[in-house]
């Protein structure tokens, strides 16, 4: 891949859920959006089932709309692919649904879940963004039996994961990031765009048993920023297999605020 161009470049950043790309790596998107980039964020599902007062079409409605208003904080768009939550499967249909998806975004860098993380969603979500990373520029692979589904992508795009909720796979196993980004003069962008999604503050009181979402998230931040001896960071790991990139497009974009642990 040629040098990056801050003008051109454009971002991905694809959760499963309403307030994952807030709570993961929304302080590197204010960054980039900052620095020029073009930035797009989205979700495999609207959060349907993250009520326990509201019905699955109520609260999907509401998340959709937190979801805009978080992004618009950042001038970017939000699309959801309408997956219901506990319903992500890595099974043909979806791997077709998410290529067709990042075809017509067409991406030069793409931010997605850890591959190891507390709940399935996230972990297939995962699977399917980078499955979808490499099936996008393969032309023989149709996503509809039409001629109306985008065409193929020019490349791979670069593929970063973010830090899994608390840094720990579902055995509670910590993961380290191998680069991590200073957010110490974003958090403010990130703090808002989470506070965004105030329909989560009582599902994650019941069922996650996190009372203050927001200081929960500046905590961890925090001690992503000690690792890095800054007030906040975010985490990120590259996926490295071949053939994707392997460029240090972070590094080239956002150069001094980027460090590296391995």
């Amino acid at each position: 891949m040629m040098e990056p161009d801050k003008r051109n470049l454009k971002i991905l950043a694809i959760g499963a859920h309403p307030d994952d790309v807030e709570f993961t790596c929304a302080g590197t998107l204010a960054w980039l959006a900052e620095y020029g980039c073009s930035i797009v964020i989205a979700t495999l599902s609207p959060g349907d089932c993250g009520s326990a007062q509201l019905m699955p079409r109520e609260i999907a409605g509401q998340r959709r709309r937190e979801a805009q208003r978080a992004a618009t904080l950042l001038s970017a768009p939000y699309a959801c692919l309408e997956f219901h939550d506990f319903c992500i499967y890595v099974d043909d249909a979806s791997n077709r649904r998410v290529t067709e998806f990042l075809r017509g975004v067409r991406p030069d860098v793409v931010f997605a879940p850890s591959p190891q993380d507390y709940m399935a969603d996230h972990e297939n979500a995962s699977a399917l963004i980078r499955n979808a990373c490499f099936y996008a520029s393969v032309p023989n692979y149709m996503t509809r039996p039409t001629e109306s589904a985008p065409p193929a992508t020019e490349h791979i795009p670069v593929l970063y994961y973010c830090d899994p909720i608390g840094g720990k796979d579902f055995l509670g196993r910590a993961l380290q990031p191998t680069l991590l980004v200073d957010i110490s003069k974003t958090i403010e962008t990130k703090t808002r765009m989470l506070a965004c999604h105030e329909s989560q503050r009582e599902w994650l009181r019941r069922q996650h048993g996190v009372d203050q979402y927001v200081e929960e998230m500046k905590a961890w931040s925090a001690a992503r920023g000690r690792l890095i001896a800054c007030d906040f960071a975010e985490g990120f790991r590259q996926h490295l297999g071949h053939p994707y990139p392997s460029d240090d497009v972070l590094g080239n974009l956002l150069g001094e605020h980027v460090r590296r642990l391995s």
